[in-house]
């Protein structure tokens, strides 16, 4: 007669194995529900190439517009300087030609009056003709007439008297003209001036100055006789 275990049925199966399998079980679970959690799948290896060559690439664009802008700002300031260059030296060569132009005019002066007096002829008349052309050429203009108003600017008086038969302050003899090349004034025209009659009056009908007591009485016929 063999003892038996108390406890035990000969039936029954132990119930360690299905026990065992319990952690494996949760731990598949767990994996489960860590997937299907609120984070989301976690992102692949391609995704996170993506996002860096994104980022890289916004980089760049921020870096190029900033090598544009530069390059905007250079191209700006070379252009003014350009500009700058172009007219200084547009202003040194009329600076130049105009000192080049000063020392010639006494000799022009020279030619003028032996002009005056009749005097340029032959080969003298050529090469003087010779040189206005060319002085003209380069820009340089004559100015200053006769009977022209006084003009404080371009005109120097040398000489100064009252005339009769001017209204306002007038240039009667030009003494030596005056030359300008472009709107430089190289030298003033040195001229004669002229001004009105210290107290004259416009003359009447008869060339003499109106009486102005006597302008009532013509007016009303004469005074009243009787």
């Amino acid at each position: 007669m063999t003892e038996e275990t108390p406890g035990f049925d000969n039936n029954e199966k132990p119930e360690g194995p299905s026990d065992a399998t319990a952690p494996d079980d949760a731990a598949k679970a767990a994996g489960s529900a860590d997937k299907a959690g609120p984070a989301g799948p976690a992102p692949t290896g391609e995704e996170l190439v993506e996002v860096g060559l994104q980022a890289q690439l916004d980089q760049a664009q921020a870096a190029l517009g900033e090598r544009t802008a530069d390059l905007q700002r250079l191209q700006a300031e070379y252009q003014n300087y350009r500009r700058r260059v172009e007219r200084d030296r547009v202003a040194v060569k009329e600076v130049a030609v105009a000192n080049l132009l000063s020392e010639l005019l006494p000799t022009l002066d020279d030619i003028g009056r032996a002009r005056d007096h009749g005097e340029l002829v032959g080969g003298f008349k050529s090469v003087a003709e010779s040189l206005e052309t060319v002085v003209a050429k380069m820009g340089l203009q004559q100015f200053g007439k006769e009977g022209e108003p006084f003009d404080p600017l371009v005109h120097e008086a040398l000489m100064h008297s009252y005339a009769p038969d001017v209204t306002e302050t007038t240039c009667v003899q030009i003494l030596q003209p005056g030359y300008r090349l472009g709107e430089r004034t190289i030298r003033p025209a040195r001229v004669a001036v002229a001004e009105p009659q210290p107290g004259a009056q416009p003359a009447g009908k008869d060339g003499e100055a109106p009486n102005a007591a006597d302008a009532p009485d013509e007016a009303s016929g004469g005074p009243d006789e009787g």
